[in-house]
């Protein structure tokens, strides 16, 4: 018996760091911004770019596990002028028995600093308003336990999320709060606090060597939960490499909390793990077409499956391109 409460206090406790960072409201913050989709989760970037573009990303996690996590997400966004930008987002996400679906309409304004159109210093705005629904699907759960309703519950809400993107020749930096308002969710009967509010800053800086092909694009990520002050930290670098059909890249991310969860095997050692997450990521683009795979290894010590994370992202650039700054930014130059 108390090897079988170890056990239980074990699963319980240990994934807790694992989940926190998965369970939220609206599109969960994983690596797809690296994978030239920084729209995803920065509404100043929408219209930011010279082209407009299209986003189709699927993920899943953990193949051999029965309903793990998974996520799809269509993006659209582009300009309407020099100063506009106009964007949408379609999502569904799941994890066992929750799921939710959503869609977001974003409107930007980009705000040219420098006296040309050569030299990038440009600082942008971008407001997401989004509806979600969401749904607990309790059938099969066990009937005989009072908290338990038995029926699958849904709930919808809105929110919005604001950002800021600063870009100047070569560096860049964005900071978003997501999930603004509060909003209590009725199917977890008030047990869950209204405030989602989470905060995202990133910066970064490419790096080009006069007359290469080559170029560098060293960053970081820092995410932030007001409510349970729960915190990570993405440091990535990613590699360019062009051509005349258009370039091939690829980097690595690594992921980790600063919240560590306490576990125990025996119920006499009391152990402490981070979460950690290794990515390695490669993608091409093909004159108006891009594609990349994404691969994330859960490095903590106790792990569900060690099978990882899949993402697939298919991409498509339109529009005609009016402009190209003189810097290697491309985020912009696209």
């Amino acid at each position: 018996m108390k090897s079988i409460k170890a056990y239980l206090l074990f699963i319980a406790i240990a994934f807790l760091p694992l989940l926190a960072f998965s369970q939220e409201r609206g599109i969960p913050v994983y690596s797809d911004y690296l994978t030239d989709n920084l729209y995803l989760i920065h509404p100043s970037m929408a219209g930011a770019a010279n082209r407009s573009t299209i986003r189709l990303t699927a993920r899943q996690q953990w193949f051999d596990v029965d309903d793990a996590p998974s996520l799809q997400t269509l993006s659209l966004n582009g300009k309407l002028n020099d100063k506009i930008g106009v964007g949408g987002i379609l999502y569904n996400d799941s994890n066992g028995n929750f799921s939710q679906q959503g869609a977001y309409a974003t409107f930007a304004y980009h705000l040219l600093l420098s006296r040309d159109r050569i030299a990038l210093n440009q600082l942008s705005f971008g407001l997401n308003v989004g509806v979600m629904q969401e749904k607990l699907d309790e059938t099969g759960f066990d009937p005989t336990d009072p908290a338990i309703a038995g029926i699958e519950q849904t709930d919808s809400y809105f929110n919005v999320d604001f950002g800021m993107s600063y870009y100047y020749l070569d560096f860049y930096s964005h900071f978003t709060v997501k999930n603004i308002i509060p909003q209590n969710r009725d199917i977890f009967d008030d047990i869950e606090t209204d405030n989602q509010r989470q905060y995202l800053f990133s910066l970064g800086y490419v790096i080009a060597p006069y007359g290469s092909d080559w170029s560098f694009d060293p960053s970081v990520m820092f995410q932030y939960k007001e409510e349970t002050s729960e915190a990570s930290i993405d440091a990535n670098f990613k590699v360019y490499r062009d051509f005349d059909f258009g370039s091939l890249w690829g980097g690595l991310s690594y992921r980790r909390s600063f919240d560590g969860a306490e576990y125990t095997e025996d119920l006499s050692t009391v152990n402490n793990q981070k979460l950690q997450y290794i990515t390695p990521f490669i993608g091409i683009n093909y004159n108006d077409f891009m594609f990349a795979y994404t691969y994330t290894y859960q490095a903590n010590s106790v792990v569900l499956t060690n099978t990882g994370f899949h993402q697939i992202t298919l991409g498509y650039n339109f529009g005609e391109s009016n402009e190209r700054y003189h810097c290697d930014c491309p985020a912009i130059n696209n």
